[in-house]
């Protein structure tokens, strides 16, 4: 008899397919979170959970007592009660590295965008108010490029930024080799140093305990006046009030966001101001790459399903 499996949200075909050549598949067919309750009552009788942006708590784990295994469809997993999950000896695995350089690229994206004021500029075009003098922006050209975070996602970014030929920073909590500093041309920075001195910061941080409002009205304080913060990690990196007040007040030029803090509810104020960009967490869609997250959450399950330490499990102790 095959294993059961439930996945969250719809996947692409190919991955679908492969995951009920072994498995008895079903699949929530709606594009949202399920509630607490309802995952709980859909895993019942469930031993794989292919999770695409919704929460596995403990609400979740007490009603599928068959669990074994919550492979998430993301690299970031703080969606999952990791814990929780290791007490009952529930594998949770991740897809990192397929995602890189998307998320990067959509990084880098929404740097421009807000620097260029790209989509102030469509506005303006499509209701015919064209001006020559209008929406001077910022160049990124020579600018300094602060990483807070320089992991895979962090060092592609720096990658990007090479191209323009930027200066680039960067802070972590360990700091990177050096042939990577080398080829990258980054200088490790404090954290104080990379809040003054970047023209453009971008958060490539997990969420963890540590960095919840990594960002928060001191740090936006010690940022230039020109400066813009680009979030593409976690919205709760970032204390959004605080962020909310220094772009009102000018007191950084603007920031380009892709997640939220309360995602994926939007403050109210955010909307209103004109030096933002807000995207609703775009940083891994596109089919290439959310095909590739698919495929490699499945293999992770599948692996998990077989008594096969998955290729890339969160929660390694869970085998001892």
């Amino acid at each position: 008899m095959k294993p059961k499996a439930f996945v969250t949200r719809p996947l692409p075909a190919a991955a679908l397919g492969r995951l009920a050549s072994r498995c008895e598949v079903a699949v929530h067919p709606e594009d949202g979170a399920l509630q607490p309750a309802q995952l709980g009552a859909a895993c019942r009788d469930v031993e794989g959970l292919l999770v695409v942006g919704g929460r596995v708590n403990e609400e979740v784990l007490k009603d599928a007592p068959r669990l074994r295994v919550v492979a998430n469809c993301g690299v970031g997993y703080d969606n999952i009660d990791v814990a929780a999950c290791t007490a009952r000896g529930i594998v949770v695995t991740n897809t990192p590295g397929v995602l890189t350089d998307t998320t990067a690229d959509l990084a880098f994206a929404l740097l421009m965008a807000v620097a260029r004021r790209v989509v102030e500029g469509d506005r303006l075009v499509r209701e015919g108010r064209w001006q020559w003098s209008m929406l001077w922006g910022a160049d990124i050209h020579h600018q300094t490029l602060g990483l807070y975070g320089f992991g895979r996602i962090g060092q592609a970014l720096a990658r990007r930024g090479r191209g323009f030929e930027m200066r680039v920073i960067y802070h972590d909590v360990q700091r990177a080799g050096a042939e990577i500093e080398r080829e990258l041309a980054a200088q490790f920075v404090d954290q104080e140093t990379l809040l003054r001195e970047s023209d453009f910061l971008s958060l490539h941080v997990p969420l963890t305990p540590e960095t919840h409002h990594l960002i928060g009205a001191r740090e936006l304080t010690l940022m230039k006046p020109f400066a813009f913060l680009i979030n593409t990690a976690r919205g709760k990196v970032v204390d959004e009030e605080a962020l909310v007040e220094a772009l009102k007040s000018h007191r950084i030029a603007g920031a380009g966001l892709d997640v939220f803090e309360h995602e994926p509810h939007l403050h109210p104020e955010l909307a209103k101001l004109e030096n933002v960009v807000l995207l609703p967490h775009l940083g891994s869609a596109t089919a290439e790459t959310r095909l590739k997250m698919a495929l490699l959450a499945v293999e992770n399950l599948l692996a998990a399903l077989d008594g096969r330490r998955p290729p890339n499990i969160v929660n390694p102790e869970v085998y001892a």
